[in-house]
């Protein structure tokens, strides 16, 4: 269906040198629809220039956000998002939302510990609806939200606000199919960048340009509608002609028609950054039943010339100055995601059948030369994780060496296919868990600390950890030649640490010995927490107290004969880790030790039973005592204390 706007002549309001700013005004979203289209207008550039100036301190998405203010302005003029249930795929693009629903004033503390999440949070606002933070599913959740209302009816509005990255996601094909079938009242928005992170891919994303550049559709279908009616109508038979000859007309004029093919009515596409057009399709969204999808067309990065030029910089980025879009502090050093990427490009020159998956991430996850290099062997699947580790088996069943680099936060999306298409076959499928452990400002949703405990359970599947850039450089390597599934988890940042000895080789199922001076206590560390303890028991040391550091390497399998002959020659033992104490490094090293009759205390070092919040890296580990000053002072506490008698956990 397609939305004719009439003709709106707005008449521009004057405003004195001095006057109180729109934005100053807005406290409520019912203050939004006090406002005329010029003032709209006038907000709309308000708002851009104060999150430009925000998260240019915060740091923060800022892209995705500058392009749907105008369609999120709509949104809180013809909704009530104390009653309507408003929900944002992903959520990055909600600053607007939160600026508009009572939230502005506490911008300055977006993304830092204790302050304003970056991602909608149900115990933050009244208007936030539903907790998001991963992609594709906000379809879902409106559904469930939509048929709950018709169950105890209840009269409000679902409206689900979804780009066209995260649409490429087969959960959302999965929530189309179902509302389309159910025929609820439901209004899916449809926010279209033609980005996601990286430029979108596949054929979604060719149907969406193929929309975008088919006004002829809009214009002709109500006229295909009126003109069918007038075929006079002999009998059941011309009816059903008529009706074919609609479908052809339409077909031929939009190949697929994919969402109405779905079950919903389409309308659009509408330019996303016209608030009178929005507006005014979104009242012809309300009196239309069933399923509704309103296309809309955007830009992301709208209004500040750096986020259009660089909408994948932009996407999400570190405090930066406004006038030249460059980073605050830039850093040289090297990052793991960067030398993972590198270390690809020489094992795929070395070895013709190492190929690369990645899910809609290959700048994040430091794949840029790769792609350009081997643009034949790199494979973007869009986001799609499930789909990304069983292409991965797949490849690796045909003889391919198949590598997977993805944020741990999102390979939890695609457990049944690591467990059942890679392991269960034994498959040469090599996982680059980046992001493990906390990451920071993003928060809950993104911090990678689980993937230890859902990954440790799998058999056939080798996991490690490094300690830093070079580690991480020799595993893979490692991995490739091994050829069986294997994982290797390490964090966001800086990879390069000034080592005090060679990095040794690595050997299947063996940890290295990184610090040794004494037996009053051992600590076995995982990856990057190596060089925190390693801090520590050098303070330790000072203070006379002689300790033993043991760099993991491997999480599974454990190093059993390293493990127990530390463990019998130190009076205490310390494990540390950046994930859960559930079903984490810790505890399988508690379970050995209890196996081999290692009768000493251990303490588990590791993050509690909840789901940890947003806030800087440094100030998260010192908060949850895995800052070297937290390891060595815990460490301090015990030997001064007498009391030893029995097994304890930290928790």
């Amino acid at each position: 269906m397609v939305i004719r706007r009439k003709r709106v002549i707005v008449k521009k309001r004057k405003r004195d040198e001095g006057m109180e700013s729109y934005l100053s005004k807005i406290n409520s979203p019912e203050d939004i629809k006090k406002l005329n289209e010029y003032e709209i207008v006038k907000l709309s550039e308000e708002i851009r220039e104060f999150l430009i100036s925000s998260v240019s301190k915060t740091g923060g998405h800022l892209a995705s956000n500058l392009g749907v203010v105008e369609l999120t302005l709509a949104i809180h003029s013809e909704f009530d998002s104390t009653i309507d249930r408003i929900i944002w795929d992903v959520g990055h693009q909600s600053y607007i939302h939160k600026i508009v629903t009572g939230r502005k004033e506490k911008f300055n503390t977006l993304r830092q510990y204790k302050g304003l999440s970056g991602f909608p949070k149900r115990s933050e606002s009244e208007h936030d609806h539903f907790d998001t933070g991963h992609s594709s599913t906000s379809i879902s959740a409106a559904m469930g939200m939509a048929t709950a209302r018709d169950l105890n009816k209840d009269k409000y509005s679902v409206i689900a606000i979804i780009g066209d990255g995260a649409l490429t996601g087969g959960m959302a094909f999965e929530a189309l199919n179902h509302a389309g079938h159910s025929k609820n009242d439901l209004l899916v928005i449809l926010n279209d960048n033609a980005m996601s992170i990286s430029q979108n891919v596949g054929g979604l994303s060719k149907y969406l340009n193929r929309l975008r550049s088919a006004p002829l559709y809009n214009r002709f279908k109500k006229n295909i509608d009126s003109l069918l009616k007038k075929i006079p109508v002999i009998g059941e038979f011309t009816a059903k002609t008529a009706e074919k000859i609609k479908d052809c007309i339409k077909y031929f004029l939009v190949p697929g028609i994919l969402f109405e093919e779905f079950g919903f009515t389409y309308i659009g596409p509408v330019d996303g950054h016209d608030y009178g057009a929005v507006c005014q399709a979104l009242k012809q969204c309300k009196t239309i039943k069933g399923p509704v999808l309103l296309h809309t067309i955007t830009k992301k990065g709208k209004g500040y010339s750096f986020a259009e030029k660089y909408p994948h910089i932009f996407h999400g980025i570190s405090p930066f100055e406004v006038e030249s879009g460059k980073p605050v502090s830039t850093s040289s050093k090297a990052t793991f995601s960067k030398i993972a990427g590198d270390t690809l490009v020489n094992c795929a020159r070395e070895d013709e059948k190492v190929v690369v998956i990645t899910a809609a991430m290959p700048s994040g996850t430091g794949l840029n030369d790769f792609q350009k290099l081997f643009p034949k062997r790199l494979f973007d699947v869009g986001i799609a994780e499930q789909h990304a580790t069983t292409f991965a088996a797949g490849l690796a069943a045909a003889g391919c060496k198949a590598v997977f680099p993805v944020y741990s936060t999102f390979l939890q999306r695609g457990y049944d296919q690591i467990l059942h298409d890679v392991c269960l076959q034994n498959l040469s499928v090599l996982f680059l868990v980046d992001r493990a452990g906390l990451v920071g400002a993003d928060g809950e949703t993104h911090h990678g600390v689980f993937d230890i405990s859902y990954l440790s359970s799998i058999p056939n599947l080798t996991i490690m950890s490094p300690r830093d850039g070079i580690e991480l450089n020799k595993m893979i390597h490692y991995s490739l030649k091994q050829g069986t599934p294997t994982v290797i988890r390490y964090p966001r940042g800086n990879a390069e640490i000034k080592r005090d000895s060679i990095c040794a080789e690595i050997v299947q199922g063996e940890g290295e010995v990184v610090y040794e001076s004494g037996t009053d206590a051992v600590i076995f560390a995982v990856g990057n927490m190596t060089n925190n303890a390693l801090i520590a028991c050098k303070e330790l040391k000072e203070k006379g107290i002689n300790a033993t550091l043991i760099n993991a390497r491997f999480i599974k399998p454990l190093d059993k004969k390293l493990i127990s002959k530390y463990a019998k020659k130190c009076e205490r033992i310390y494990t540390i880790e950046d994930n859960v104490k559930i079903g984490g490094f810790g505890i399988q090293v508690l379970s050995l030790l209890n196996d081999a009759d290692v009768r000493k205390t251990v303490k588990i070092l590791a993050l509690p039973d909840k789901f940890i919040e947003h806030g800087s890296v440094d100030s998260l580990f010192d908060f949850y005592n895995l800052s070297s000053s937290k390891i060595r002072d815990t460490i301090l506490n015990d030997v001064r204390s007498t009391d030893y008698g029995k097994i304890s956990i930290v928790k």
